[in-house]
């Protein structure tokens, strides 16, 4: 006697299986209906949480066929419990290289104001800079910007970034910024009095950052709002320990940062 598959649905009108994939943190997906896409933050009894480069958090239900993993169509489960985490990316949410050896040194650079720009840069770009092989400096400073780009001599195979700090309208770094013209220097900022300003309170513990008064050195007038010592070398070591990944930053220090590793490695990304 033939035996007869249950469901009698043509063979050629059932839906191509699609691999499952466990849940786990920091893996990112984008959502098939809504196109958000971000990285596993939480996942819970037939939902899954995710957070985009932004920080904003969408829970969606973990519905077969929900996801795309790196333009494939997958179905999302609940990871087994006790399953170890996958470290899929980097602190910046690039996807991770396991293994790669730092790229040989490219001619062009990114300058950041000072030393703590540039080591909160490495905290969270560092792997994603080593693989590229795109050095970050510091200039302790802007103010002698234009002389620091025409010793450099930027051109199309060495290209220079600029992180500048409190880019606002009519500010002093405004018009330092606006006087360098060389199409091969890309000279962006943040609005931020300080490159402290642009890690997340919340990532502190803290409500918010305080208003210092005008006059008083801002660092130290936070460490006093706060009740921290009136230590700046402790006070950012702290804050730096608080940073973990991008999730940790604001999104203007985030997207400058990325504009820049862009633009000094033009030709690897397409420019």
């Amino acid at each position: 006697m033939r035996r007869y598959d249950p469901d009698l649905t043509p063979s050629w009108k059932k839906p191509a299986p699609v691999p499952e994939v466990p849940a786990e943190p920091d893996l990112v997906v984008e959502e098939a209906g809504s196109g958000f896409c971000g990285a596993v933050v939480r996942c819970e009894a037939g939902t899954v949480t995710l957070e985009d480069r932004f920080g904003k958090h969408r829970v969606f239900p973990l519905v077969p066929r929900g996801f795309l993993l790196e333009g494939r169509v997958v179905t999302l489960v609940r990871p087994a419990s006790g399953a170890p985490a996958r470290p899929s990316r980097t602190a910046s949410g690039s996807l991770a290289v396991p293994g790669a050896r730092a790229r040989v040194a490219r001619a062009g650079r990114i300058y950041v104001e000072g030393r703590h720009d540039a080591e909160l840069v490495e905290r969270v770009w560092g792997d994603d800079l080593r693989i590229e092989g795109v050095v970050v400096e510091y200039l302790e400073g802007v103010d002698d910007l234009p002389a620091i780009v025409r010793d450099f001599r930027p051109g199309p195979d060495a290209r220079l970034g600029v992180l500048v700090d409190h880019l606002v309208p009519g500010s002093k770094e405004s018009r330092i910024a606006a006087s360098v013209t060389d199409p091969h220097v890309l000279v962006v900022g943040h609005p931020y009095v300080d490159v402290w300003q642009a890690v997340k309170p919340s990532s502190l513990g803290i409500p918010a950052w305080p208003a210092v008064p005008r006059g008083e050195d801002w660092k130290t007038g936070v460490c006093r709002a706060l009740g921290w010592p009136e230590n700046t070398g402790a006070a950012w070591q702290r804050i730096l320990g608080a940073v973990r990944s991008y999730r940790d930053l604001e999104p203007e220090l985030l997207g400058a940062v990325e504009r820049l590793i862009d633009h000094v490695t033009v030709g690897t990304h397409g420019g």
